[in-house]
């Protein structure tokens, strides 16, 4: 019996391991696609060995079983459902941008595809602007995720089972040979200057604030023997696109965001909170993208207390779920395993990691 789809390998992503019963509906939704013949690569394909003393260790344990599976994934469906705020889990998105950069497809489903500016229920209006938590006006507002999602991803407005047949339709429109684009599609910049390239990642991109910080972040790195570019820089080959579409918008800036980043040697990344009790999206995607292609990547936080210390939860008792009925895992880290694993993270701002850390 022919078996069109043997080739493919998909990773199915989310926060549903910090559900009640999450591993059941992750189960279900692989059964689900095995029913339509198409191999999953799940995380928890393999047994893991989670008894080490060191939650660190089991963490280290979990992790590198997923550099096992990103290896043999061909496709993710990703579950962009609010996590701890208004924006979906920073782990699901790095793996997102982890299978990008390994050139994968990209699906992700949530039941609400409007504008982060309706969605995020912390957003004001001062004067006839909308500003986010932090006062800033408000980043992406008329997206409903960050540019990196909309540029990368094929977003579908629904659950699993909608995404699946999404998915399944592409698979079949490139077995017409109506090939659907996957993977790292951008070339990298052409950055002048001495010394490695430091690629600045932060939701600092947003800041009212933005030019004066990376004005003095890249003089810094400048004294320090490095050349630093932002998701700010204008690249050559890469002219703004004359429109006021923003999802047009929102692709130019990811693919500009990646010419940068494909282009530099380490990326620094600001881990802190946003909008929530999760790194800034488009960091988070970056981060993955950065893993992915094997860079170096070195990350910050104002606090690396653990997690269970740093997000308000309510007590071991209870399962330590969060506000939102989220458990607050427990592996000595002060953010999830994607990060922690993945790259050094170090406490203070940005002007103390590169003087002493980079």
């Amino acid at each position: 019996m022919f078996e069109p789809y043997r080739g493919e390998g998909l990773y199915i992503a989310g926060p549903e391991c910090f559900y009640n019963r999450g591993y059941d509906l992750w189960w279900a939704q692989r059964k689900l696609a095995e029913y339509h013949g198409v191999p999953v690569v799940l995380p928890t394909s393999t047994e893991l060995r989670l008894d080490a003393v060191d939650p660190r260790l089991n963490a280290k344990e979990i992790f590198d079983d997923l550099i096992v599976q990103v290896e043999r994934t061909t496709s993710i469906i990703a579950d962009l459902e609010f996590f701890r705020g208004c924006e979906p889990d920073g782990g699901t998105v790095f793996e997102l941008g982890w299978v990008w950069a390994k050139k994968g497809r990209l699906y992700g489903y949530s039941r609400d595809l409007r504008p982060m500016s309706v969605k995020n229920q912390n957003a004001r209006l001062e004067d006839s602007v909308l500003l986010d938590q932090n006062g800033w006006r408000h980043p992406y507002g008329d997206l409903p995720f960050c540019p990196s999602l909309i540029g990368s991803t094929r977003l579908v407005e629904g659950d699993f089972a909608d995404a699946l047949k999404v998915y399944l339709m592409d698979l079949d429109e490139d077995r017409k040979g109506n090939s659907m684009s996957r993977g790292l599609s951008v070339r990298p910049a052409t950055i002048a200057g001495a010394g490695p390239i430091v690629f600045l990642s932060g939701p600092e991109r947003y800041s009212p604030d933005a030019l004066r910080f990376y004005k003095d972040a890249k003089e810094l790195c400048g004294k320090l023997g490095y050349s630093a570019v932002c998701p700010l820089d204008e690249v050559e080959q890469m002219p703004a696109p004359d429109t006021e579409d923003p999802y047009t918008l929102a692709a130019w800036r990811f693919r500009k965001s990646m010419s940068l980043l494909a282009a530099s040697d380490i990326v620094v990344a600001n881990l802190e909170d946003f909008h929530g009790w999760e790194p800034n999206n488009d960091v988070s995607f970056e981060c993955g993208v950065a893993y992915g292609l094997g860079k170096r990547c070195v990350g910050y936080m104002p606090d690396t207390s653990i997690m269970r210390k740093r997000i308000p939860h309510y007590g071991e008792e209870r399962g330590s779920l969060d506000w939102c009925g989220n458990a607050v895992e427990n592996f000595d880290h002060p953010i999830n395993l994607m990060f922690a694993c993945s790259m050094p993270i170090f406490e203070g701002p940005l002007e103390k990691v590169l003087q002493e850390n980079l």
